[in-house]
Formats: C-alpha cells, sequence, structure tokens
C-alpha cells in the first residue's frame, strides 16, 4: 500500500454508530426531561401539602396542576352531595373574563361527565366530544382538556379540569403527572379537613363554656338569646331562632335569637319539612327553606333543624338558615349544633335548679326570721305593753299614765309592723303571688311617696281569695287609693286595713291629710266607685278635716273562697 494513500472507513458501521449515539442524546434529554417534571412534580407536592387551611389548600393544587403541565387554564370543582359542583376554583381566567361569563359552571358537559363517571379523560379538541355542552358566551376558547377526579377516603371529593397546554395537546405523561398529583392533594385535603374539624371543635368547646357559665348568671330569656347568638356566630348564619313547642293552630313561642335579620319565625314551622323534622324529633339538614323571607329581604337558603329537649325535658327547636348563595350546612355542622343544643339545654336546666336551690335557701332564711319575731320579739314587746298598763293602772289617772297610754299604743301599732313584715316574709303562693303579697308590694311601692311609711293590716283568709278578677280589683282599689293620698291628700302616713270573710271582702284607705275638695282628687274616686259598682259592690268616703278614710265592701261570688 502506497504511503500516501488516505486510509477509510466503510460507511455502514459509520452511519451505525452516528445513529446510536442519536439515540443516546435523545435517551438522555428525555431522562433529563423526565427528571425535570419530576423535580416539578416533588415540588407541586411539597407545595399542596404545605398548607393546612382547606381554602389555601385548594387554591395551591389547582396552581400546581396549571403549573405542572404547561396548561393555560385550570380549576378544581368540588362535588356538591346531591351532585353538581359546590365550588369553582379558577385559574387563568382574567376578573373581566369571568364577569362577562356570568355564574359559575354547575356541572354539565364534559364536567358533568367526569363527575357521573370518575376516570381521567384526555382530549385533543374538545369541540369532537359528544359529551361536550360548548361554552356559555364570553367564555375564551380551549381545545385540548384533561380532567382527573381527586379522591378522599375512597370518595371522590372534585376534579381537576386542565386545558389547552403550551405543547399544543395532553400526553400519556401528563395524564400520570396529574394523577399523582391528585393522589397526593387527596391526602393534602383530608389533612386539611381534619384540622378545619379540629379547630372547629376546639370553637364550638369553648363556646359551650363561656354560654355555660352566662347561662348560670341569667335568666331563661337571656339565656335563650345567648343560645341563639352564639349558635349563629359557630354556623355562619344569617338567622338562627329558638322556638318551643305549640299546640295545633297556634305560634309557636319564641324563645330565643340572634342579633342578625329575622323574618317572621312563626313561618319556620309551617314548612313541612321543617314540621317532620320537628315532629320527629330528628337533626336535619335543608338544601334551600322556601317559605322564609329574611328581615333584610334576601332569599333564605340552607337550613339546619336542630329538635332536642329543653329544660325540664320540654320540646324546643334550633332552626338555622344562611342566605342562597351561601354553602350548605355540612354533617359536622349537623352533630356540632346537636351537641352545642343539648349542652345549652343542660346549662339552662343546671341554672333553674341552683334558682331554685337558692330560692328555698332565701325562703328558709326568711321563714326563720319569721319566726324568731313571731316566737320572740313580738312575745318581748306583747310582755313590755302588759308590763306598762299594769304600771298605768297603779299609777291612776294623771299625765304620767297619758304618756304611758301612748307608749302602749306605739308598741301596739309596732306588734302590727312587724306581723306585716313576717307576713311579707313567709312564702308566696302560685306564680303571681298571694293577694296579700301583691297588697303589701303595691303599699310599699305607693307609700314611698309619703313622709312616713304607710301601714297594712289584714283580718280573715285574705289569701283564701281565689277569684283572680276579683284579686285584681282589690289590687287596683288600694292601688289607686294610695296614688290619691300621695298626690293630693298632704298626709304623712296612710293605714290600708283588708278583711275577709265568707261572702265578703272590706278594704279600708286611711289618711291623716287635709280632707277631700280638689277637683282632681274627686275625679280619682270616680274612677273606684265606677270599678265598685261594676262588681256590685259600695264605696264610702268619710273625710274630714284630720283625714280621709276610703272604704270598698265588694261581694265574694260562691266558692270563690278556699
Amino acid at each position: 500500500m502506497p504511503d500516501d494513500e488516505p486510509i477509510t472507513f466503510p460507511d455502514a458501521p459509520r452511519a451505525e454508530l452516528d445513529r446510536a449515539l442519536g439515540e443516546l442524546v435523545e435517551q438522555a434529554r428525555k431522562v433529563l426531561d423526565t427528571q425535570g417534571r419530576l423535580r416539578a412534580l416533588v415540588r407541586a407536592n411539597r407545595a399542596v401539602v404545605s398548607h393546612l387551611e382547606l381554602p389555601v389548600v385548594l387554591r395551591t393544587i389547582i396552581e400546581a396542576a396549571v403549573e405542572l403541565v404547561g396548561a393555560r387554564y385550570g380549576a378544581l370543582g368540588v362535588i356538591a352531595e346531591g351532585g353538581g359542583l359546590e365550588q369553582f376554583i379558577h385559574v387563568g381566567m382574567s376578573d373581566d373574563v369571568v364577569s362577562r361569563i356570568g355564574h359559575l359552571p354547575e356541572g354539565h358537559g364534559l364536567l358533568g361527565a367526569l363527575i357521573d363517571d370518575p376516570r381521567p379523560i384526555r382530549l385533543d379538541s374538545i369541540a369532537d366530544d359528544p359529551r361536550s355542552s360548548g361554552f356559555p358566551a364570553g367564555h375564551p376558547p380551549m381545545t385540548a382538556f384533561l380532567g382527573v377526579p381527586i379522591t378522599v377516603r375512597d370518595s371522590v371529593y372534585g376534579n381537576l379540569y386542565l386545558t389547552d397546554p403550551v405543547s399544543g395537546g395532553f400526553t400519556e405523561d401528563d395524564e400520570q403527572l396529574v394523577k399523582a398529583l391528585a393522589a397526593n392533594a387527596g391526602f393534602a385535603i383530608d389533612n386539611a379537613r381534619l384540622y378545619a374539624e379540629t379547630v372547629a371543635r376546639q370553637a364550638w368547646s369553648a363556646s359551650a363554656a363561656e354560654m355555660t357559665a352566662s347561662i348560670l348568671g341569667s335568666d331563661a330569656a337571656e339565656a335563650h338569646e345567648e343560645f341563639a347568638s352564639r349558635a349563629a356566630a359557630l354556623l355562619g348564619a344569617r338567622s338562627v331562632v329558638v322556638l318551643g313547642t305549640a299546640e295545633a293552630d297556634e305560634v309557636a313561642p319564641m324563645l330565643g335569637r340572634n342579633d342578625g335579620p329575622v323574618g317572621d319565625a312563626g313561618l319556620l314551622l309551617d314548612n313541612d319539612r321543617v314540621r317532620s323534622a320537628v315532629e320527629g324529633g330528628q337533626p336535619t339538614r335543608l338544601e334551600e327553606l322556601s317559605g322564609y323571607p329574611l328581615a333584610d329581604g334576601g332569599e333564605p337558603g340552607p337550613a339546619l333543624v336542630v329538635p332536642f329537649d329543653g329544660k325540664t325535658g320540654s320540646p324546643e327547636v334550633l332552626i338555622a338558615v344562611r342566605a342562597s348563595d351561601e354553602a350548605p350546612f355540612t354533617a359536622f355542622e349537623l352533630e356540632r349544633a346537636v351537641t352545642f343544643s343539648r349542652q345549652a339545654a343542660l346549662a339552662m336546666e343546671l341554672a333553674e335548679a341552683r334558682a331554685d336551690r337558692e330560692r328555698v335557701a332565701l325562703l328558709e332564711d326568711r321563714a326563720r326570721i319569721a319566726r324568731d319575731l313571731h316566737d320572740h320579739v313580738i312575745q318581748q314587746l306583747f310582755g313590755v305593753g302588759l308590763e306598762l298598763q299594769s304600771v298605768q293602772s297603779a299609777l291612776g289617772a294623771g299625765r304620767l299614765a297619758d304618756r304611758i297610754d301612748g307608749t302602749v299604743n306605739s308598741l301596739d301599732d309596732a306588734i302590727a309592723q312587724i306581723r306585716t313584715a313576717i307576713f311579707s316574709l313567709s312564702h308566696q303562693q302560685g306564680p303571681g303571688g298571694s293577694l296579700r303579697h301583691r297588697l303589701l308590694d303595691i303599699v310599699q311601692e305607693v307609700g314611698e311617696g309619703l313622709p312616713r311609711p304607710a301601714t297594712v293590716s289584714f283580718s280573715g283568709p285574705v289569701d283564701l281569695v281565689s277569684d283572680a278578677a276579683l284579686a285584681d280589683d282589690v289590687a287596683a282599689f288600694v292601688r289607686e287609693g294610695l296614688t290619691n293620698v300621695v298626690r293630693h291628700a298632704g298626709a304623712d302616713t296612710a293605714t290600708v286595713d283588708v278583711v275577709a270573710s265568707a261572702d265578703e271582702i272590706t278594704v279600708d284607705v286611711a289618711d291623716d291629710g287635709a280632707g277631700i275638695g280638689e277637683t282632681s282628687r274627686r275625679s280619682g274616686l270616680a274612677n273606684l266607685s265606677e270599678r265598685a259598682e261594676r262588681r256590685a259592690g259600695v264605696l264610702s268616703v268619710e273625710s274630714t278635716p284630720q283625714g280621709t278614710r276610703l272604704r270598698l265592701r265588694l261581694p265574694v261570688p260562691a266558692e270563690r273562697v278556699r
């Protein structure tokens, strides 16, 4: 072989080498691309699990999915319990575009197909798929589509919707990446929901403890108001009412309400589903509550109906209402509302039991004081009076005997006042109190306008008068009579004497004023006279410059004295 002849290689082996090198470079590129996408998936998963607040988690999921596959538009639809979409969180559309479209999707077309059959859908052209229902006016055009369900604890929670990737179409790798992200998103959503429930449970428990402490120091009306207001705040409800039970054709009594807009609560039990829940004692969630307009004119929406046993076991019901554009109540909220209602009822029962114990202790203390006054003080005063009378008899007539006689009269007045005090300390009968106590309260209230306290004396079975109308007339006579004395008589003091028998009750109101003369006072007497005539009674007036005595005599209806 000549020295200057060039060395040559066969063409076939060289071509094979170039092809092998090209394949190696392509594989390396694919590996690098795959590594990059896997790193993007790791970043997306890290972003998804880095939050605990559910709204933030949901938005992070769809933003991560859009970035992961290079989609132009993306959305996450949360499926409602009854089907359709409860929430729709979108990425890529401007506020102006969203405003032009109007309402958010409701779960029809391809979106609904993924709800009905939760398996991934990947399309090169949305318009070519028979399940597509088109786009609303103002909606931007979209071509490629990828939908992947998100599962939480073996139940479909929602779906990821992605469109128009920068590459022009979605690949099998895109679908696998989004499926992997959706799987991790399911865990993140579950954690966020558990965290939200934990925070909510803490809020409910803290509010229940505060409510119990508050109810134990309030009356029944304030307790129900406290209960309703706290329930409204915890449930995020526009209107919360607490109703008692009612007989047929009667309006249920309003026991409590929150400070928000409340319409005619009496209409609530006219709703068939509400009444069914109340009569069955079954806590219920309603998707909407028609026929109950809110006071601010808003349309009612989702509702909670929570029947529970109030204090002493009386049936009550808590009804919470949201506006029509607000989210439905959840099963968790219903469960917490049931527990909260039972805690409120228990707190009210404890408050009533404590009030009963305090009343019993007060009555026992009053009874002890009354016994001491009767057994010791009155007897001692009575003994002093007898002793003074014996001294008076020994002295005979004279100025000193007259002074002793005045002292004995003062002791008698003191004994009468102590007996009146004993009567006022005794146990009241019935919810309105006995007639004796009503008159004592009136004398104390009206008699405060006199320089010296007015006195009261009773004789006969005053407390056994059971005719409510008769008792009302006697009380009104004493009030009007004393009011006339305070306003017009110019008296220092007044006395009220009440005598009851089987067939008649007599009431005297006497004062030490200047007598009757003013027109205004005579007008007041005319009112008293009319009251006496209505009951076939008699009103008499004795007036002197030293004072006036009004006497009312009323017949007691048969079988009205027990």
